[in-house]
């Protein structure tokens, strides 16, 4: 690991520990050089393809996840905390299902935590994955989540 502070190529760890969940861990070092310390993170990264309806093949972004998410809520009230231990949570069943998954697996996910979560999200969710044309579908779903 290159010193931020100096270049330096060579840095030594001197503390390593994992986070609670085990997905990273927290590196101490300090360059032999300049002496500084500086701290870094290192984080496990499992490619995930997601085949999507068409069948074509893209790499899973936890951003589009997270965007969708938001915007189902649009305006209702979750705390930046409480979606981003949403998405995490989805994020490791994706994750549980192998490295690669089919998009309608990511959006069944999705909806059965909304559906637990909050009943209007739920609904604005479902109506774009399963892509409503007209108040029939929305009356449809309501009365099956009900």
């Amino acid at each position: 690991m290159v010193c931020p502070f100096c270049n330096t190529e060579d840095t030594a760890v001197i503390d390593s520990r994992k986070n609670s969940e085990g997905t990273s861990v927290r590196r101490r070092r300090k360059c032999p050089k300049c002496n500084s310390r500086f701290t870094t993170y290192e984080k496990t990264e499992i490619e995930l393809i997601v085949e999507k309806r068409s069948g074509n093949l893209e790499e899973f972004q936890i951003e589009k996840l997270e965007s969708g998410i938001e915007s189902a809520f649009g305006g209702q009230d979750i705390t930046e905390k409480q979606l981003k231990t949403l998405v995490e949570n989805i994020y490791k069943e994706i994750k549980e299902k192998g490295k690669k998954v089919k998009s309608k697996f990511i959006g069944e996910k999705v909806l059965q935590h909304l559906k637990e979560m909050n009943e209007v999200a739920y609904l604005r969710y479902a109506s774009v994955y399963k892509e409503f044309s007209d108040v029939s579908d929305f009356e449809k779903e309501v009365a099956e989540f009900n």
